[in-house]
């Protein structure tokens, strides 16, 4: 997708992979020389640059004010020459999707659209044509796109030639229940929470002592009761930044200051 006048073109990361450079097909036929400017690995989005002009691009809405039940329209080009399109209706908003190629989409869209082969990195739009989220995956009947407001706020910094960036804790976690009269106490009112299964040797979790075992509650104000959350306070935004955290070791709560570095 074109998305601004100065010939950048959005698509899906897994699309281009690792490659620098590509070739890109345009409605008309044309076929353009295109660089891999930056990427935003951990939502599935690379942005390319080509040097053409007069290129239109998207009308790029905002998709914080989509509601369940919307009609959308899924598009794509999978072959030169041909237009795929399917339609649906949203039937989630606000999600955090992850667990496959090692991205997690926060805040995204997920949709009834059939998404067949070739439409990852195409446009969601909505009855009025403007682009309210970009589809990455179809997992489980379900269409994935990330929204637009998420894509909007990596343009700017892949614009730049900059990959955006993830912090990185350094703990292996998984969900568990906690016990009735751990979950009922006031200083944890919490039903699960994140078990400690490894620590990295030299991580910020490591230097923290956060140890085999543990069991994380809490990072700053976010409480931790699925891997989700997890990932969800380790944005670009925490890299070098001390954050307490509340973590319970046998019975006992615990304290630290823990530091997450930047994903390598």
């Amino acid at each position: 997708m074109v998305v601004d006048r100065e010939g950048h073109i959005l698509t899906a990361n897994h699309v281009v992979h690792h490659l620098e450079e590509t070739e890109v097909t345009t409605h008309d036929g044309r076929r353009l020389k295109a660089r891999v400017l930056g990427r935003n690995p951990y939502a599935d989005l690379a942005l390319l640059a080509a040097d053409e002009d007069g290129l239109k691009p998207i009308d790029l809405g905002e998709s914080s004010a989509l509601r369940v039940g919307q009609f959308v329209l899924a598009l794509a080009r999978p072959q030169p020459g041909s237009v795929g399109v399917t339609s649906g209706i949203v039937t989630g908003v606000n999600r955090q999707i992850g667990g496959w190629r090692r991205f997690s989409v926060r805040d995204a869209i997920v949709t009834d659209a059939r998404l067949n082969p070739g439409y990852s990195g195409g446009p969601l739009v909505d009855a009025s044509g403007r682009m309210i989220g970009m589809n990455v995956a179809y997992v489980m009947n379900r269409g994935i796109a990330v929204s637009a407001d998420t894509i909007r706020r990596s343009l700017e910094r892949m614009a730049k030639g900059e990959d955006v960036r993830r912090a990185h804790l350094g703990v292996v976690a998984s969900p568990i229940e906690l016990p009735d009269e751990v979950a009922s106490r006031p200083d944890v009112d919490q039903e699960t929470a994140l078990m400690v299964f490894s620590v990295e040797p030299g991580s910020g979790a490591k230097a923290a002592g956060i140890a085999l075992g543990d069991v994380l509650l809490r990072f700053g104000e976010q409480k931790l009761t699925d891997i989700q959350q997890l990932e969800g306070v380790l944005g670009e935004e925490a890299i070098g930044k001390k954050a307490r955290m509340v973590v319970l070791r046998g019975e006992q709560l615990k304290e630290i200051e823990a530091t997450p570095a930047a994903s390598g």
